[in-house]
C-alpha cells in the first residue's frame, strides 16, 4: 500500500486546533495540507508532550473507473490533468471527403469538371464553354438530389462524419464561451458539453452533446452517448442558469444515451427521469435544436423546451430505422421503409407539432458549409428568444407545458384534413382487407381439397374465386407499389410513367431512350425485388393468385367438360338420331360381316352417312355453346395409317431450324424501332377500350401497325437465309411423306390379318357402335 508521511507541525498556542491547520496552505500557515489533497487517508494523532501535537497521514489506493472512463487518459501531463478537458482545438488534419452512396453521381460530374480542368491547364486550350456547362449540370443535379431527399437518405446525412459538431457551432456564433465542468460527484463527462457563452453581448448557457470529428475524438467522446454523469452535469448547470437568469440553449446530437451496465449501475435511468422532470419547472427561456441525430430518451434529457428546432437535415426518433426494421421486419434491410413509416424528418415532425420550426441547410448538407449554417441557427436563436424575453417566468413554465400537451391532441368529430382522412384510410383498410383476405384464402383452399377427394361438384363457383383473383391482384400491385416505394424508385417510375403518358397523349411514337429507360428500371426492380421487406409476402400471394388461378381454369374445364357430355347425350338420345343408329347396327349384324372392308358398297355408305350425321349433331352443339370443332379424332387404326414419323436426322433440322427462327424473331423485337411500334400498339388498343366513338380510327392504326411490324419481322427473316432452309426441309418432308404412304399400305393388310385371327362375330356390333359415340 502507498503510504505517504507529513512532517509535524508545532503548534504554539492552546487556542488554535489542529483542524484549523489542516483546513488549508492558504490559511497563512506554512505547512498546512488540505484535506481535499489528503482525500481518504487514515490519520493518527500523538502527544509527545503536553505542547506538541504530531500528525501521521496514509494514503489509500482508490478503485479505477471501467470504460468509459479514462485510467490514464495523459500520462505526460504532471498531476493527471484529463486531455479532454483541454481548449476545443481546430483539428490538425482537414477531414476526409466522405461520399454517400446516393451522392455517386455528383462525385462523378465534379470528377470529369477536375479532368476539363486539368486538360484545359495541360493543353492550354480554351475549354470555358464545357466546364461551365457541366457546372450548371452539377450545380442542377445537386438541387435536384437535395430537394427530393428520401427520409432514409436525411438519416445518412444527420449521421455524416464530417457534420459540424456543437463546439464547432458554439465557436461561430458566440462571442465568448467558457466550458464548465464536472457533476460534482465524481466524473465529467466528454459526451455532454456545458458552458457559459454570449452572443451579441447576451449571456446563454449552452448544453449539448459533442461527437468526435475523427475516430480518436469518437473515442474520447463515447460517440456521443452519454453517461448519467453527462446528464447530472447538464442538470446541475441548468440549476445554475435557473440561479442567475440565464436563457438555456441545447444542442442535440446523440444517438441515445450509453447503454452499458455501469451506467445503468449508476442510475441512468433516473438520471434522465429527473432532466425531464426538472426542465418542465424552469423559470428560464428554454431552446433547444437538433443538429444531427436525435435518439430515444438520450435526447429528450436536454430537449424538454419551449420550442424545439430542427435543422433542414436532421432526425428526431424514439428508435433508430435500423432497430426499428430488425424489431418489425426481423431484418436491418428494411431501414428504408421504417424511416418512412417512423416519421422523423424535420418537415414530417413539424407537421405532427413535435418540432416548432426548421433552420435551412445549405445544398450538401450542414458540412458543406458549416459557417451558414451556424449563422442560420444564429439567427434562430435571437429571434426566438427575442419573443420570449417578454415572458415572465410562470407563463415560460406554461408555455413549455402547453407545447408537449398539445402533441398527439385528437378532437372528436372535428374536420380532418383530406389527405390525411385518405391516408388513415387506406392504412385501416390494407390492414383489415389482409386479415380478411387470409380467412377467405384458407376457406377457399379447404373447399377446393374437398372437392378434389369428392367429386368435381363440390368445387367452388367461377364467381367467388373470380372475387378471389380479383383481391389478390389488387393486394399485388399495392406490395409492387410498396417493394419500389422502399427499393427507392417511386419517383423513377413516376417521372417515366409521366413522360410515357405525355408520349402516347401526343400520339407520337415512343422515344428509344425512353424505352430504353423503362427496360432498364425493369431490369433493376426484379434485380433488387428479393432485398424488399415485403418480398414474401409478394411472393407467397403471387403463389396464391396462381393456385386460383389453376384452380379457376380446372372448374372452367369441368364444368365445360360435363355441359358438352350432358348436351352430346341428349343429342344422341334424340328420337331419329337413335332410330338411325339401331337401324344401322341391325343391318351390319344381319350381314354378318367380320370387319368393315366385307360390308357392301351400299352398307358402307350407309354406315358412313350415318356416322356424318352424328358428327354433324356434336358439331352443331359444340356451335351452340360458343365452341368450335376443329377436327374429328380418328380410330387407331386410321392413325397408324395415315401418320408417319420423319427421320431423327429431319427431326433434329426441324426443331432446330424452329428455334433460330424464334430467337431471330426475339432479335427483332428487341429492337428500339419494334419496341416503339409494339408500345404504340398497346396506348391504340387501350384508347380503342376506353373512347369506343374512335374504335373506327383506332382499330384502322392498330391493322396498320400489325401489318408494319410483321412486314419488319417477315423482312428480317427473309434476310437471314432461314427461308431457303425452310424450303429444303419442306422437300424432304414431301419424300418422307411418299415413303410412309408406301409403308401405310403394308400396314393394312397386316391388320386385316389380325382382325382374322383375333376378331370374333360378337365384338364386330360394339366397334362399329363405338365409333358413332
Amino acid at each position: 500500500m502507498a503510504s505517504m508521511s507529513h512532517s509535524s507541525i508545532a503548534l504554539c498556542g492552546a487556542s488554535a486546533s489542529a483542524s484549523d491547520y489542516l483546513r488549508s496552505s492558504t490559511n497563512g500557515v506554512t505547512g498546512g495540507v488540505s484535506l481535499r489533497t489528503l482525500g481518504r487517508r487514515a490519520m493518527v494523532t500523538s502527544t509527545k508532550s503536553s505542547n506538541n501535537l504530531y500528525v501521521t497521514a496514509r494514503l489509500k489506493k482508490g478503485k479505477k473507473f471501467d470504460h468509459p472512463w479514462p485510467s490514464n487518459p495523459d500520462p505526460n501531463v504532471k498531476g493527471g490533468v484529463l486531455s479532454y478537458l483541454s481548449t476545443f482545438k481546430p483539428l490538425g488534419d482537414t477531414q476526409k471527403p466522405v461520399t454517400l452512396d446516393f451522392e455517386k453521381p455528383l462525385v462523378e460530374l465534379e470528377k470529369k469538371i477536375l479532368d476539363v480542368r486539368k486538360m484545359a491547364a495541360e493543353t492550354g486550350l480554351d475549354f470555358t464553354d464545357q466546364i461551365i456547362t457541366l457546372e450548371t449540370k452539377y450545380r442542377q443535379a445537386l438541387k435536384d438530389l437535395y430537394t427530393h431527399l428520401t427520409p432514409i437518405q436525411r438519416v445518412n446525412i444527420a449521421r455524416h462524419p464530417n457534420r459540424p459538431t456543437f463546439l464547432d457551432h458554439i465557436h461561430n456564433i458566440t462571442d465568448k464561451f467558457m466550458e464548465l465542468h464536472g457533476d460534482r460527484a465524481g466524473y465529467d463527462d466528454p459526451a455532454i458539453v456545458t458552458g457559459i457563452g454570449t452572443i451579441d453581448g447576451k449571456r446563454y448557457m449552452f448544453i449539448g452533446h459533442q461527437k468526435g470529428r475523427n475516430t480518436k475524438e469518437n473515442i474520447m467522446r463515447n460517440f456521443g452517448m452519454p453517461t448519467p454523469h453527462g446528464y447530472r452535469k447538464a442538470l446541475r448547470m441548468m440549476y445554475y442558469a435557473d440561479h442567475h437568469g440565464f436563457p438555456i440553449v441545447t444542442f442535440i446530437d446523440t444517438p441515445g444515451a450509453y447503454a452499458d451496465l455501469k451506467s445503468e449501475e449508476k442510475g441512468q435511468g433516473e438520471a434522465i427521469a429527473n432532466n425531464l422532470r426538472t426542465m418542465f419547472g424552469l423559470k428560464v427561456p428554454i431552446i433547444s435544436i437538433v443538429i444531427g441525430e436525435g435518439g430515444s430518451g438520450g435526447a429528450l434529457a436536454i430537449g424538454c423546451a419551449n420550442k424545439m428546432l430542427m435543422l433542414e437535415n436532421a432526425v428526431f426518433y424514439v428508435a433508430s430505422p435500423e432497430a426499428c426494421a430488425a424489431i418489425l421486419w426481423n431484418s436491418s434491410k428494411a431501414a428504408p421503409e421504417a424511416a418512412e413509416k417512423l416519421r422523423i424528418t424535420s418537415k414530417e415532425l413539424v407537421k405532427l407539432n413535435v418540432a416548432d420550426g426548421i433552420i435551412p441547410e445549405p445544398l450538401g448538407g450542414a458540412h458543406a458549409d458549416p459557417s451558414w449554417t451556424s449563422k442560420q441557427i444564429k439567427i434562430a436563436i435571437n429571434e426566438n428568444m427575442n419573443e420570449f424575453g417578454k415572458m415572465s417566468g410562470e407563463e415560460l413554465v406554461k408555455h413549455r407545458m402547453a407545447k408537449y400537451r398539445k402533441i398527439g391532441v385528437f378532437i372528436e368529430n372535428a374536420p380532418v384534413e383530406p389527405e390525411k382522412k385518405v391516408n388513415m384510410k387506406r392504412r385501416d383498410d390494407m390492414v383489415s382487407t389482409s386479415r380478411k383476405l387470409e380467412g377467405e384464402v384458407e376457406k377457399l383452399k379447404e373447399q377446393i381439397l374437398k372437392a378434389k377427394e369428392t367429386s368435381s361438384e363440390d368445387q367452388p363457383s367461377s364467381e367467388v374465386l373470380n372475387e378471389m383473383i380479383k383481391k389478390l391482384k389488387s393486394e399485388i400491385d399495392d406490395e409492387y407499389t410498396e417493394a419500389a416505394r422502399a427499393m427507392g424508385l417511386e419517383e423513377r417510375l413516376a417521372a417515366i410513367r409521366g413522360e410515357f403518358s405525355k408520349a402516347s397523349a401526343e400520339e407520337h411514337l415512343v422515344h428509344p431512350i425512353l424505352i430504353e429507360k423503362i427496360e432498364k428500371l425493369k431490369e433493376e426492380f426484379s434485380t433488387r425485388l428479393s432485398e424488399a421487406p415485403n418480398y414474401e409476402s409478394l411472393r407467397s400471394k403471387l403463389d396464391m393468385l396462381r393456385d386460383f388461378s389453376r384452380a379457376k381454369a380446372a372448374s372452367e374445364a369441368a364444368s365445360v367438360k360435363n355441359e358438352i357430355n350432358k348436351r352430346f347425350q341428349e343429342a344422341v338420345d334424340r328420337p331419329e338420331v337413335r332410330e338411325k343408329v339401331e337401324a344401322i347396327k341391325a343391318e351390319v349384324a344381319s350381314s354378318g360381316a367380320s370387319s368393315f372392308e366385307e360390308l357392301s358398297d351400299e352398307l358402307k355408305e350407309k354406315v358412313l352417312k350415318t356416322k356424318g350425321e352424328v358428327e354433324a349433331e356434336m358439331a352443331g352443339v359444340l356451335n351452340s355453346m360458343g365452341l368450335e370443332l376443329e377436327a374429328v379424332t380418328p380410330n387407331v387404326k386410321d392413325v397408324a395409317e395415315q401418320s408417319f414419323v420423319p427421320s431423327e436426322n429431319i427431326q433434329e433440322r426441324v426443331e432446330k431450324l424452329n428455334q433460330e427462327i424464334s430467337e431471330k424473331i426475339e432479335e427483332v423485337v428487341r429492337t428500339p424501332e419494334i419496341k416503339s411500334m409494339v408500345e404504340l400498339l398497346k396506348v391504340e388498343a387501350a384508347k380503342a377500350s376506353q373512347s369506343p366513338g374512335d374504335a373506327k380510327v383506332s382499330s384502322q392504326k392498330i391493322e396498320t401497325l400489325e401489318q408494319q411490324i410483321k412486314q419488319k419481322i417477315a423482312d428480317a427473316l427473309s434476310m437471314s437465309g432461314l427461308q431457303e432452309k425452310q424450303e429444303e426441309l419442306e422437300k424432304e418432308l414431301a419424300v418422307a411423306c411418299e415413303l410412309a404412304a408406301e409403308k401405310s399400305e403394308s400396314l393394312k393388310e397386316d391388320d386385316d390379318d389380325d382382325d382374322d385371327e383375333d376378331g370374333s362375330e360378337s365384338e364386330k356390333p360394339e366397334i362399329i357402335n363405338s365409333s358413332f359415340t
